[in-house]
Order: C-alpha cells, then structure tokens, then sequence
C-alpha cells in the first residue's frame, strides 16, 4: 500500500514498486489523479485478480477547494477563472448545505474524467476541444464534514463509495451556495481497511523494504464472509474444482481459507453450486 505523492500519475507510482520487482505484474486499485495524494492500493502477482474487490470497499478523503473560482477541470491543475463579485457563504450557511449531499444522490461525472463515452475517454474529447455528453449516475455519499473554513478555502472530510468524483462533489456544493468552486488538494485517507497511517512513501521502498510491507492478499477481501476449508477440499480446489458447500443465495461471495487463515479462493454462490471466481490454490 502506496502513499502516493502529488506530482505523478498513480501508474508511475505503480512503476516505482515495478522497478523492484521486475517481471512482476502489477495493478492499483483506484486512480488517483496527479493532484492527489494518499492511500493507493497496489496488487503483485496473483493478486491483481483481488482489483476489483478493492475498488467496491468505501474511500475516505481529506479535501479542499477554493471558492469564487471556477475552471475547466474542477481543479486547480485547470485554467483557473477567479469570479467577480463571488458570494462569501458563510460556515452557517456551508453547514447547513451538507446533509443536502449526503447518502445516495445523483452526480455528474467531470468532463476532465475517465468515464468512457462511446468507446473514448472523456478527458480525450475535452481535450480536444469537444464537450463530452454524460449523463448523471447515482453515488452514494457515507459521510460529509466540514473541517476548516477560512474564505476563499473550505476543507471536507468525505466518505463515499466507489465511482464518486470529489471534484464534482465541491463543486456542486459551490453551486448550491451561489458560487463555483476548484479543487486544490486531496488526500486519499482510508479505503476499506487499508488506512494512510499504514501506507509507504514509493521514495521509501528498495528491494529489502518492499517484501516487508507487502500485506497478505485476504486483506483484499477481509469484508467478505470467510470459511476454512479441508485438507481434501483445498486439494480439490488445487485442481480446479470448486468445494461442495452448504447452498446459499445466489451471486454470494466468500473468502475460502487454509488452515493458517492464508486466501485460497474466492468462491461464489450460484442457483447449481458453487462456482471458482478466483483460484490462489491452483498453481499459475
């Protein structure tokens, strides 16, 4: 687990931990743009097949904007336009906003995003001078706090699951003031379980460091329902056969452990049985 800098692309943090483990494979659970900072979840090897698990688990963030200004890319890594005359809300006023934005609401992905829009990025068409058409999608929003609030910089804590977009998040708040708002900095601090007091500068791994702090791949799945299986059932499992399990509601998931509480497979419930979605007894 990565705390990423600001400066560099989530995938050049990635390469930095490549760079000690060549030929490895290597993935991360959820971009997190230059500007950012925090927690980013890195996958080796056979792990990488636990990506998916990762990006559902609930993000926590640290966030702050600036309001009066507004720019192409909710952001400050945008042409930043400061407002004439902007409105200065006060924290009454910010505060009594918030529960608006909180729990399951409809939200606008940024055109600067990685939504895809009839088989292209959408940060390629607003780059080329093309405004992406997207359409709002639910997200849910877990927990909004107001932090510090000093005109023009307003900082949040934020928790929210996954396919949420900080940037438009403060900017829709902005706008329900009667201003615009850019994002100028955040800060990834937890996903799930893995937490920002646990993660690793990439300028402070080399090749003795990194085995240290590689975590076992159940944390991935930690949030799932556990269960151990049999010496005959793991040795199943190593040929590729599913366990027989007692029957459960269909397209539920499980951890399937070893003796040692190590992952050997994460199992899935459907209406004929039990079905292998990703196998770490089978050998490759």
């Amino acid at each position: 687990m990565l705390n990423k800098p600001a400066g560099i692309t989530s995938r050049q943090a990635v390469d930095c931990v490549l760079q000690l483990a060549p030929g490895t494979k290597a993935g991360h659970a959820g971009t997190l743009d230059p500007l950012a900072t925090g927690v980013l979840v890195v996958c080796l090897g056979r792990a990488t097949r636990l990506i998916q698990y990762v990006q559902q688990l609930p993000k926590q963030y640290e966030a702050t904007f600036l309001l009066g200004r507004r720019s192409d890319t909710l952001d400050t890594e945008g042409q930043v336009e400061l407002l004439p005359e902007a409105p200065q809300p006060t924290r009454r006023q910010i505060e009594q906003l918030l529960p608006r934005f909180t729990g399951r609401v409809l939200q606008t992905p940024p055109a600067f995003s990685a939504v895809k829009v009839r088989g292209r990025r959408a940060y390629e068409l607003a780059r080329a001078g093309k405004q992406p058409r997207l359409k709002p999608r639910p997200v849910e929003i877990h927990e909004l706090h107001l932090l510090d609030y000093q005109y023009p910089e307003l900082k949040l804590r934020i928790g929210c699951g996954a396919g949420t977009y900080v940037r438009t998040l403060g900017s829709d708040l902005a706008q329900a003031l009667g201003t615009a708002a850019v994002m100028s900095r955040l800060c990834r601090t937890r996903v799930g379980s893995f937490r920002l007091e646990e993660a690793v500068a990439p300028d402070e791994l080399d090749a003795e460091t990194l085995p240290q702090v590689v975590l076992p791949p159940l944390r991935a799945v930690e949030h799932l329902e556990s269960c151990e299986l049999s010496p005959e059932q793991l040795r199943a499992l190593a040929r590729g056969r599913p366990p027989r399990l007692s029957r459960r509601e269909p397209g539920v998931r499980i951890a399937a452990v070893d003796s040692r509480g190590a992952l050997a497979a994460v199992l899935e419930s459907t209406p004929r049985g039990w079905r292998i979605a990703q196998n770490f007894a089978a050998k490759g």
